[in-house]
């Protein structure tokens, strides 16, 4: 895949050869992806050429019979002439052939030992060399799951190679998902602004990573509406697991944040100096998780939160994860969440910039495609489409993954992964170091549920191999090129081998983009996460894992909101994937490729939120968009 950071695209790579980043030729690349994966393409392929030179040879010899037949009637010593003259030329003709079919031969035998479970010593993309074991550091061999499955979808894959690409798997595939317009920005019609005399002022210290924290600022823009409160712009608490000292200003901009909301709500950036030196703790302003329920309804916010305010004159949010539920919730500070999550939070300079490196790179254009990238890059990409255009002529298509299979969540799950003893002890170990209350429930549990039931009822992670067998079932070539975000994926390479078999051109950040390039990042788990949501979001196609997953919610929303109905989500549902897959030693792979695609078909269904349903996650509503014809 080049040296790591090239700026160029990476090749496919082969068995022994270390790929460069550009393509030269198509149809040497899908060669080169064959070889690897189909015993009987490879002769195929070759086969083509020798015949070529066996004719060749073949129809040169008969040319020169048919220039001497005449003379064999009448002169029979010419034909022993001949026989001498050209005797070296047939004794080495037909031992080129011979040795031909004997490569030919040879050829065949060696594709064919290489499978997927002694392909082993298979070259991993430059993009794995961060996809590192989190807990376990010895080094093991594949863990695969279903290996009939998987030996069927190497098999179509290879197949379907040098057919032409599917465009239906690079568009939204219900024509209604175009007629939803952005328009969170515009004041409702029932709207008559702020109050001009503040109850008092909210500070909030929110916790998580980004995805976590950029819900808790949208959650208390609308709150502090509600109130009629000062919101102070809100800090983000440090954590030992995210170990990120990022504040607000190094990811989002303040002034255009406030500016943008200054209509709606009251914005300062710091407290008063009177107000600083309180103790909140002490005067009863501290408001703890604890003291509101998750997902609360307005009414408890007047009913605790009111008269702290207008008692103190502050409050402060300690933590705030998903205090504020979706419904019910009046029309404009429902619209006000849509304005600050779609509208108002704009990354820095520092990282559009090098967002924009990032997806221009993946893509080979450097010019906009549509209203996704100039909201998430602004100024650092160019040449919008005109308005009902989309614009994707030159440019690289490729699909982004999320893939949900870090340490903690396979640990935390209780499902079994097919790893066998050692991980099963690994995984116990690993909850009794970190989820300690989650082994006293499980221990004093009336009723255990098994590893095969939890599977049943779709409680398990996807594991990369499920993933990879899904995106080939749904028709996606052998070369598609796949950007993963996240890279802490449980097993390291062990785990990923039966989804780089499949699909080889797998890459991260971390290929497109140099050391010195991300080096103003590097430390800054948030800020990174940026950019893996930068490239999810522009993505031609985003994929993901696990549909509970915050990052994922926020990455299909914006698709929603700004991709005017050309930015597919493929989002599985794992009961029903767990069912299909349980089928493994019988299934037939044209059952299982209808089963997934009714099951993706089914979740990109154009549907209005429902009741009680994320804004974030689902914005096609008339709180946040615009239904045209």
């Amino acid at each position: 895949m080049g040296k790591k950071g090239s700026p160029r695209s990476p090749r496919p790579p082969s068995m022994h050869v270390k790929p460069s980043f550009g393509m030269k030729n198509h149809q040497d690349k899908c060669l080169e992806n064959l070889l690897g994966s189909d015993p009987s393409f490879g002769r195929r392929a070759s086969g083509g050429d020798h015949s070529w030179n066996k004719d060749m040879l073949l129809n040169g010899l008969k040319d020169d019979d048919k220039r001497i037949g005449g003379s064999v009637v009448t002169f029979s010593g010419k034909r022993q002439m001949w026989l001498g003259k050209h005797s070296r030329l047939m004794v080495f003709a037909f031992g080129l052939m011979g040795s031909l079919f004997l490569l030919d031969s040879l050829m065949f035998s060696i594709i064919h030992s290489i499978n997927l479970k002694n392909s082993s010593h298979q070259r991993e993309p430059n993009g794995l060399k961060d996809v590192q074991m989190d807990y376990v550091h010895e080094k093991k061999g594949p863990t695969i799951m279903y290996d009939r499955l998987l030996n069927l979808a190497s098999s179509a894959l290879a197949e379907k190679e040098f057919r032409g690409d599917s465009v239906k798997l690079w568009e939204e595939p219900h024509k209604q998902a175009s007629q939803w317009k952005p328009c969170a920005d515009k004041t409702g019609p029932l709207y008559q602004g702020k109050l001009t005399k503040s109850s008092g002022f909210i500070l909030v210290s929110a916790n998580g990573g980004l995805n976590q924290q950029r819900v808790a600022i949208c959650n208390a823009v609308a709150v502090a509406s509600l109130l009629n409160a000062t919101l102070v712009l809100p800090k983000f608490l440090y954590s030992n697991v995210w170990n990120d000292p990022s504040q607000f200003g190094d990811i989002y901009q303040e002034e255009y944040f406030m500016d943008l909301l200054k209509d709606e709500v009251n914005i300062v950036k710091e407290l008063p100096p009177h107000l600083q030196s309180l103790d909140f703790e002490a005067i009863g302003s501290l408001i703890t998780d604890a003291d509101i329920v998750k997902e609360a309804k307005p009414i408890d916010f007047v009913k605790i939160v009111y008269p702290l305010l207008l008692r103190n004159g502050v409050v402060h949010f300690l933590g705030f994860g998903n205090r504020l539920g979706f419904d019910p919730l009046p029309f404009h500070l429902q619209r006000l969440r849509c304005k600050c999550n779609f509208h108002a939070l704009k990354f820095v300079p520092k990282i559009q910039e090098i967002g924009s490196l990032l997806v221009k790179r993946i893509r080979k254009h450097d010019g906009a495609r549509s209203l996704l990238d100039k909201q998430l890059l602004g100024n650092y990409i160019s040449d919008l489409p005109p308005e009902g255009h989309y614009a994707s002529t030159g440019s690289s298509k490729y699909l982004a993954l999320h893939m949900r299979f870090e340490m903690d969540m396979v640990a935390y799950s209780v499902c079994d992964f097919g790893g066998g003893e050692t991980e099963k002890k690994e995984l116990q170990a690993y909850r009794e170091s970190h989820f300690p209350l989650l082994v006293e429930r499980l221990k004093n549990s009336s009723r255990s549920v098994s590893p095969e039931e939890l599977r049943k009822l779709g409680k398990c992670p996807l594991t990369p191999e499920e993933a990879a067998l899904m995106l080939s079932a749904l028709g996606f070539k052998r070369s598609t090129y796949i950007y993963l975000a996240g890279s802490n994926i449980y097993g390291g390479q062990s785990r990923m081998h039966p989804f780089t078999s499949l699909y080889p051109n797998l890459v991260t950040k971390e290929d497109f983009l140099t050391p010195s390039e991300l080096a103003p990042l590097r430390n800054f788990s948030s800020q990174l996460a940026a950019l893996d949501l930068i490239a999810c979001a522009t993505a031609d196609v985003f994929a993901m894992t696990d549909s509970g997953s915050q990052f994922s919610s926020l990455v299909s929303g914006y698709r929603v909101y700004y991709g005017g109905g050309h930015a597919p989500t493929v989002r599985p549902n794992k009961k029903r994937i767990a069912a299909i897959l349980s089928e493994n030693g019988t299934i037939e792979w044209a059952a299982f490729q209808d089963r997934v695609r009714k099951m993706i078909d089914e979740g990109q269904r154009v549907r209005i939120r429902g009741f009680g349903r994320s804004i974030y996650r689902q914005p096609r509503c008339p709180e946040c968009m615009c239904k045209g014809h």
